[in-house]
């Protein structure tokens, strides 16, 4: 699906992501990649999770261009070792190459004097095997088809589905997927993703989430949390 090279764009907050022309799909809003980021993943995921658990493990559908990696290791040092480690867990099925994920502005974007060190040990991890980031953050980049995947029931407390477009990937926006997904994640775990069009949120209510609508970042009016219930 991403087998096509992909272009460089800046983005309406200044950051940069990655276009495919043919597809006509970007990485990240054009509207800007680091406030998406931000609105959805950490404010709406992380941030709504880590008040609840001490540690957290994360499933990140599509590492793509490390940012929601980047940005969820920054989040969590800021908010304390104290609050416990970070497991993130990402499949890739085709990964950025050097070349353009190294022209990518992402780490001066930040105060953290080290990000630059961080997305680049980020990046040239190897895959498929747990690499410790840091001693409170443990990085499992998966090179695989996400559809291919299995994990053990009741795995992740947290997962950022950042898939490309259901228009453009529509099998993995599917109820069978949700169902897997909703398999994988503890009780009280949350989701959270870019879409809200009708058939995602019909398809996440089908595999048993609560699914809220919530106020999108600029760009987008409304962005889509889904909760596996707790069991009582």
């Amino acid at each position: 699906m991403k087998a096509e090279k992909p272009e460089i764009i800046v983005t309406g907050d200044g950051s940069k992501t990655l276009y495919l022309p043919v597809m006509n799909e970007h990485y990240h809003s054009s509207h800007g990649a680091i406030a998406e980021s931000k609105h959805i993943f950490i404010d709406a995921g992380f941030k709504a999770m880590r008040g609840k658990a001490c540690s957290l493990t994360i499933l990140e559908m599509g590492f793509g261009t490390g940012l929601n990696a980047l940005m969820t290791f920054l989040e969590a040092r800021q908010s304390g070792k104290e609050k416990g480690k970070i497991h993130y867990v990402a499949a890739e099925a085709f990964p950025v190459e050097k070349e353009l994920w190294t022209q990518l502005d992402y780490p001066v974007r930040f105060s953290d004097g080290d990000a630059g060190d961080i997305f680049v040990k980020m990046h040239e991890c190897p895959w498929d095997l747990p690499f410790f980031i840091s001693d409170d953050f443990v990085l499992n980049k998966l090179k695989a088809d996400f559809s291919d995947l299995e994990f053990k029931d009741g795995s992740f407390d947290l997962v950022y589905f950042d898939a490309f477009a259901p228009d453009l990937q529509p099998e993995l926006w599917s109820e069978e997927i949700f169902k897997r997904v909703f398999s994988a994640m503890r009780p009280g775990g949350v989701l959270v993703t870019y879409s809200a069009k009708g058939s995602v949120k019909r398809a996440l209510q089908m595999a048993g989430f609560v699914v809220e609508g919530l106020p999108g970042p600029k760009g987008k009016r409304e962005i889509t949390r889904a909760v596996r219930p707790s069991v009582h």
